[in-house]
């Protein structure tokens, strides 16, 4: 063989093992999660978990962030792949509503999945004689992290019931945890956060002090304007010492992407989900109301072309 015959040989069997590489080369899935006591990081760290087991070649990771609005401003960027999000902050960005954090419409957003409800839990301290909404005019309250989901439903919330920061003593912007913690200390009078239904920091709370859920009646609600809050009810003995129903709203749930994200690894990531949904409810009792059925219920924005395509593979789509 020629020395230029040689030559071309050993450069296309370089490129063909580069391109062999580069093919098997592992894909990244970051899992914008919430704080470390809600719900959506255990789920989605049980999601990471399934993504790394069944999609081959893929790396997982589950993120801790702030929640909602940080997911979709990091999708919105790229950085991330997949994300949890409240119902009424993913259609405040789609529709780049301002007041509600988003200075221009994120429209690099794309549908995955409905999954579980959020429930309003508004948790004061038993000492703080806090009964009612009205009741905490002049208390010491953490309303979730800034421009955070929680944060935003309790604007909401609390003007529904003619409320506002302003009526407050002191308004703090902590998660979960954080605000737990204040108020085993006597530093906080209540909290409000949104979350799945048993959310590891109220949890935490009911053990360590006696605790009040505060009611969030249907009017309120009603008042408050948005399809996506529903009457819903905490169920007796969600929590320990809670012993009688407590209504409260609810609010969906979604798992989302981005546009950027290929086809074929959103379909890998739907079908995932679906296949291993025993995985997601032994992370959290909030995640068994995640139904292949319901999937598609209320999505406020496009869905992906691979969860589309998904959805079409087992009939919930034409």
């Amino acid at each position: 063989m020629r020395f230029w015959q040689r030559c071309g040989a050993a450069l296309a069997l370089a490129g063909a093992a580069l391109a062999t590489a580069h093919a098997q080369s592992p894909s990244f899935i970051n899992v914008l999660t919430g704080g470390q006591s809600g719900v959506y990081y255990p789920v989605g760290v049980a999601l990471s978990q399934i993504y790394a087991k069944d999609i081959p070649n893929v790396r997982a990771t589950a993120q801790v962030t702030r929640a909602s609005a940080e997911n979709l401003n990091l999708l919105q960027s790229g950085r991330g792949e997949v994300a949890f999000t409240l119902a009424d902050t993913l259609s405040d960005a789609w529709k780049g509503h301002e007041e509600a954090g988003f200075k221009q419409k994120l429209d690099k957003l794309r549908g995955i999945a409905a999954l579980y409800n959020n429930y309003i839990q508004i948790v004061a301290n038993a000492d703080s004689g806090i009964r009612t909404l009205a009741d905490l005019k002049g208390k010491r309250v953490s309303v979730g992290a800034a421009r955070s989901g929680t944060e935003l439903n309790a604007r909401e919330i609390l003007k529904a019931a003619g409320l506002s920061y302003s009526d407050l003593a002191k308004v703090e912007y902590l998660p979960f945890g954080e605000s737990v913690e204040l108020m085993k200390n006597r530093q906080l009078d209540a909290t409000l956060q949104s979350a799945g239904l048993g959310v590891a920091s109220i949890r935490d709370l009911a053990t360590a002090i006696k605790i009040v859920l505060v009611p969030v009646p249907p009017d309120v609600v009603a008042k408050v304007g948005d399809p996506a809050y529903q009457p819903a009810v905490i169920p007796a003995n969600t929590y320990t010492g809670q012993t009688t129903d407590v209504p409260t709203a609810a609010i969906p749930n979604f798992l989302v992407t981005h546009s950027g994200v290929p086809e074929d690894t959103v379909y890998r990531m739907t079908k995932a989900m679906f296949d291993n949904l025993e995985t997601l409810y032994a992370a959290h009792n909030a995640a068994r109301a995640i139904k292949r059925e319901t999937a598609l219920q209320g999505m406020p924005i496009p869905l992906h072309p691979g969860a589309q395509r998904y959805y079409r593979e087992v009939g919930l789509l034409k």
